[in-house]
């Protein structure tokens, strides 16, 4: 799981899905446990899918910076530092977003969701800036 190298929150942190990942049909969530994992497990995909695409795009940063003269701010430390403050970002927005159900049992549910929702607009946001110009 790479919850803890993104930093995601404490409350994300505390959860156990119930059950291992093949065991998992998310086609029709009834239970409150059942949505709740199947969000963690979204979340998660998304995650996987956010590695791919922030790779590609450090590949493509590389590519710019061979041009550059000496002393210019490389594209790879910009997307590096855009890429740190979007993670506190999503941390902290997904985490006040879980408080609309503070206390109850769709907490780890919203934040999952929540995740799952930024990361995937982070995707696409990656996708572009990997595009060739």
């Amino acid at each position: 799981m790479t919850l803890v190298l993104l930093g995601w929150p404490a409350l994300a942190l505390a959860q156990d899905p119930g059950q291992e990942e093949g065991e998992r049909d998310c086609s029709d969530p009834v239970s409150q446990a059942e949505m709740t994992d199947c969000a963690f497990l979204d979340s998660e995909d998304a995650d996987a899918a956010l590695n791919a695409a922030y790779a590609e795009a450090l590949d493509r940063a590389r590519a710019r910076d061979a041009a550059l003269a000496e002393g210019e701010v490389t594209s790879e430390e910009m997307l590096r530092k855009a890429q740190r403050a979007w993670i506190a970002f999503r941390d902290a927005a997904c985490a006040a977003e879980s408080t609309t159900r503070r206390g109850g049992t769709m907490q780890s549910q919203v934040l999952y969701t929540c995740i799952a929702r930024l990361t995937r607009s982070r995707n696409e946001d990656l996708h572009i800036f990997s595009a060739e110009y």
